[in-house]
């Protein structure tokens, strides 16, 4: 998953996306109100994990409720990217306001990183409708693990080729356009062009040659992954 984490606190910042990333996951950090607004407005995220008490950079003080002006701000533009409230305000009535605000789920501090990733899996499979599993032909992504199989033998590949292979198989069927694909794999670091993307393409046809799965190309409009072999999809919860 693409993840956007809005934390102020440093230490906990640093920590939960060290966490986040060895767990497989993209991560972009945001420390304040305007950071977090800048990055959920101008990158596409899988989900955004979302603290509430955020100070404003141009005031040095911490406001109260900022992270609800960000999620109120993000909703009122049509974003529905699902958003995970990380809060130490654990009171009923702030559950209330992060919900009626447009959060999808909340969890109170302390918390464990994996009940975390748990409540993110959750929230991916009611915003896509999608399973834990996912199987195209003989290809099985199993999204818990974070790992693809076919016929039941691990599939390996570099990180570029399973985020590219995430993407089409998160559902598979749907079509994505390179300029999609181009926002959804670069980083705030990192740009991936139209060569990048078009050589991935080129090694991950080959790494899946043979598996009943293959990623069709229309023209103009972009790509999807397909069951080559008649069968639909398959989806296990």
């Amino acid at each position: 998953m693409r993840l956007l984490l809005v934390e102020d606190d440093p230490v906990l910042s640093r920590t939960m996306a060290q966490g986040l990333e060895n767990a497989g996951h993209r991560v972009e950090r945001a420390h304040t109100v305007e950071e977090a607004q800048h990055w959920w407005a101008v990158q596409p995220f899988d989900a955004v994990l979302l603290d509430l008490n955020l100070p404003h950079a141009a005031h040095a003080r911490s406001g109260l409720g900022s992270g609800l002006t960000a999620l109120r701000a993000a909703r009122a533009r049509g974003d529905r990217t699902p958003v995970l409230v990380l809060s130490a305000r654990d009171s009923t009535e702030e559950r209330i306001a992060g919900l009626d605000a447009g959060a999808d789920d909340y969890l109170g501090k302390p918390y464990e990183l994996k009940e975390v990733e748990a409540r993110l899996r959750a929230l991916l499979r009611r915003a896509s409708g999608t399973a834990d599993q996912v199987t195209v032909g003989r290809l099985v992504l199993d999204r818990q693990a974070r790992r693809f199989s076919v016929d039941g033998q691990p599939l390996e590949m570099p990180a570029r080729e399973f985020d590219l292979l995430w993407e089409l198989m998160t559902p598979p069927g749907r079509v994505l356009s390179k300029g999609d694909l181009s926002e959804r794999l670069s980083g705030a670091g990192e740009a991936v062009g139209e060569n990048a993307l078009e050589a991935s393409f080129s090694r991950l046809r080959r790494k899946i040659a043979g598996s009943g799965a293959a990623i069709r190309t229309l023209r103009g409009l972009g790509y999807l992954l397909e069951d080559d072999t008649g069968t639909p999809p398959a989806a296990r919860p």
